[in-house]
């Protein structure tokens, strides 16, 4: 495990008035989720566009860019959004970093990236988080494989063993390999009662991956009705959002939108009451602050 990261934008002032009413903390609070697979700005609507628009996968092309300004609209709507299939600055992506770029473009105060395989100026294949919520930490991890290149971008939100943990990743492609980075999730998030992992599994939901996942931690079994692709044509839900018993699902549902080969999936929770995330820290704080005489 490596040194805890960040890349944060300029932090946004959340600071209130003294006077605004004081937050209520008997209830949980809600936050919007979105896990996306963008395929680096890519449309694809057929299989055979594999093949036909394979020199987008290295070269960039205009219509990248507005594909990405659609895609930030979508992302407007959200609290914390995790990305996968997002290039971390090469010459396919006109050398931008498309993490930071869709940042700034939904304006989200916060984000990082993790560059799990690292192609030099061809291509910097990374997981990206985008956050309304400062992070308190937020730390790479390089999962196993017979082929390094993948990462889980784990997040903390709070503090101590009540804190929330968000592990965003995008699995391999063979089973074997699967397994072992299941493994690797499974003890990062072992010491952690609220948890939620979101990600492009590249496998469904009721694969023998998922089921070991969830019989070994305190993750809930994932949605089985919300197929995410291929986007076209929606057959399997290789994109899952998967929360522990203390948080509750408000709703869950795959988003019909053609940006990518992937559909997001979109899902809206409860926090348990109590756990405090570091905006409400600060608000709790400046609603303690003395009145200044005039």
């Amino acid at each position: 495990m490596s040194v805890p990261s960040y890349r944060i934008a300029p932090v946004v002032n959340l600071r209130q008035q003294v006077e605004s009413p004081r937050p209520d903390r008997t209830a949980g609070r809600r936050l919007k989720l979105l896990s996306y697979n963008i395929q680096t700005g890519i449309t694809t609507n057929r299989y055979h566009h594999y093949l036909t628009h394979s020199w987008k996968h290295v070269l960039p092309y205009p219509k990248r860019m507005d594909n990405l300004d659609r895609i930030a609209s979508l992302l407007n709507e959200f609290d914390i959004v995790g990305l996968q299939e997002v290039d971390g600055g090469s010459l396919r992506s006109g050398f931008i970093n498309q993490t930071e770029y869709l940042s700034l473009q939904a304006r989200f105060p916060h984000w990082c990236d993790q560059t799990n395989r690292n192609l030099g100026h061809f291509a910097q294949h990374s997981t990206g988080l985008l956050s309304r919520v400062r992070p308190d930490e937020v730390t790479e991890v390089k999962l196993p494989g017979v082929i390094p290149g993948r990462g889980a971008l784990t997040v903390r939100y709070g503090q101590g063993p009540e804190a929330l943990i968000l592990v965003i990743l995008h699995l391999a492609l063979g089973k074997r390999a699967r397994f072992r980075q299941m493994e690797c999730v499974a003890e990062i998030i072992s010491n952690y009662r609220n948890v939620i992992l979101m990600g492009d599994m590249n496998c469904c939901s009721e694969s023998h991956e998922i089921d070991w996942l969830v019989k070994r931690t305190l993750l809930r079994e994932p949605a089985h009705d919300c197929p995410t692709f291929p986007s076209w044509r929606p057959s399997r839900n290789l994109d899952q959002i998967l929360v522990a018993p203390s948080i509750n699902v408000e709703s869950i549902s795959a988003l019909n939108v053609p940006f990518s080969d992937h559909l997001p999936i979109a899902m809206e929770v409860t926090l348990p009451p109590g756990l405090i995330l570091s905006d409400e820290r600060r608000e709790l704080r400046d609603l303690s602050l003395p009145d200044v005489a005039a």
